[in-house]
């Protein structure tokens, strides 16, 4: 411990802050900020991957197929009751723009747009009936991501970390890869640990970038000499600052913060760095060669395959080295030109790149978590905040719809299939009585990593807090 801590110490930068005798012993209460009693049975997966496409993800496009929608092309679009829409009326019944094809022993339909996972096709667990709570995009975000459609509740990725710990001290427990042109609706609060310890919350990191992850190394401008001096005088300040409050648990995060920033100064450099992958696994991923890179002027599936690829590769090098949860974003929030799935205009000019390139990349991270022996204790889940409507909008595009929407699943003891399915337009659920809700997705994720998620809570303002808040249960077809 003490060369260690010799080491860190020496390193000019934040990580020095840290290196206390007071708060660097690891075994001390202050650094116990995580359950003792889990798992709550036996795990079948250590880590969880979640795939988010922001704006809203059109599922009669890429995985729920509806004959119906073809026979009924171009006449108007009636359901038999009043329809509101986010921002349109109901148009004519839009069939997909792309043609179905089975795949697989399971026969599953997928488009031709997400045609590279039909390969997995019987690795993966559909969910069609999957119903939101809203048709705003920050809401349906928030819901997703952390189980509630307001702020103030820790995400899915921190509950893990908070419950299960870490595998490996030099990295973050959580992780998050932003779509590179911005952040999804909600920015940071997709990714927060709230009100619980701070150290749980998610590591925003940007694959590409010439300064990946930010504030990890000293700038320029200041000298070896002066960050040295500046450390000495902190290090003072946070002793004499945590002597007198003991337990704190965010001056513990802070402090830990710190240290975990000195260990990254290796680790993350290394486990970042994708140049060194053999070609052919570059090649899975769908990376572009060195050199000139790829044209982001207008959408276009060489690029997003290249993005998408490049943020999934990161994500099995983090996995692989101990990381938990890493959250991917495909998206970011509303511009233009348009650079998410929120396909109000065209969900051919939107959908067919962004869809193309995560089809593409998703299923060679399969495949490399498969060869890799990964596969069976590691979860993908791929989700959007709702889904869109089953009729045009404006002839090309569609609206909002929060009334039935698919996810999916893989890996980490999950089994293939179909549970759950919409109506014969995917407007509702078929079994609206039975839908399925986000917190039945975070129950079973939960459930596989070992935790019963009615028994892992915090007490936050007088009430017993918990990632499903009062409902959930566990897809018990889908767990193997």
């Amino acid at each position: 411990m003490n060369s260690r801590r010799n080491f860190l110490t020496g390193l000019t930068t934040f990580g020095g802050l840290a290196l206390t005798d007071l708060l660097a012993n690891e075994t001390s209460s202050a650094f116990s900020l995580q359950p003792s009693a889990l798992p709550h049975h036996r795990p079948k997966a250590k880590r969880v991957i979640q795939l988010f496409m922001a704006g809203a993800a059109s599922h009669v496009d890429m995985w729920d197929y509806k004959p119906q929608l073809e026979k009924e092309q171009g006449q108007q679009w009636d359901p038999g009751e009043k329809v509101e829409l986010f921002q349109s009326s109901p148009g004519v019944s839009q069939r997909s723009y792309w043609n179905f094809k089975r795949y697989g022993q399971s026969g599953k339909h997928l488009s031709n747009v997400v045609a590279p996972l039909g390969r997995h096709a019987d690795d993966i667990a559909f969910v069609h009936d999957l119903v939101g709570q809203t048709g705003v995009h920050s809401q349906g975000t928030l819901l997703q991501t952390t189980g509630f459609n307001r702020p103030g509740f820790p995400s899915a990725g921190s509950w893990v970390s908070y419950g299960l710990g870490s595998e490996n001290e030099n990295l973050p427990n959580f992780v998050v890869l932003p779509d590179h042109r911005g952040f999804a609706s909600n920015g940071v609060k997709n990714w927060s640990s709230m009100f619980l310890p701070a150290q749980h919350q998610g590591t925003v990191i940007r694959p590409g970038d010439k300064t990946p992850i930010n504030d990890l190394y000293r700038p320029e401008q200041i000298n070896e000499s002066a960050d040295r001096d500046a450390q000495d005088v902190l290090r003072l300040l946070n002793q004499r600052h945590a002597s007198t409050r003991p337990g704190d648990s965010r001056l513990a995060a802070r402090i830990r913060s710190y240290e975990l920033a000195a260990q990254m100064q290796l680790s993350a450099t290394e486990a970042l760095d994708v140049s060194r992958e053999p070609q052919y696994i570059k090649d899975l991923y769908g990376l572009v060669p060195e050199g000139p890179g790829v044209d982001d002027s207008k959408i276009n599936l060489k690029a997003e395959t290249e993005f998408f690829g490049r943020k999934c590769l990161v994500a099995r090098r983090l996995l692989e080295r101990g990381v938990r949860f890493v959250q991917i974003f495909s998206g970011n929030e509303n511009g233009f030109p348009r650079r998410n799935w929120d396909s109000h205009e065209d969900v051919n000019r939107d959908h067919g790149p962004l869809a193309g390139g995560m089809a593409f990349a998703t299923a060679g991270l399969i495949q490399d978590l498969k060869q890799r022996g990964m596969f069976e204790d590691t979860i993908i889940l791929w989700t959007t905040e709702f889904g869109r409507m089953p009729c045009a909008q404006r002839t090309t595009g569609r609206d909002h719809n929060p009334f039935v929407f698919t996810n999916w699943l893989c890996g980490g003891g999950i089994k293939g299939g179909t549970y759950g399915e919409s109506d014969q337009w995917g407007y509702k659920p078929q079994n609206p009585s039975a839908a399925t809700q986000v917190y039945d997705i975070h129950a079973t994720i939960l459930h596989q990593l070992g935790i019963n998620h009615e028994q892992l809570t915090v007490r936050h303002n007088s009430i017993d807090r918990r990632l499903t808040d009062v409902h959930g249960h566990v897809i018990n077809g889908m767990v193997a």
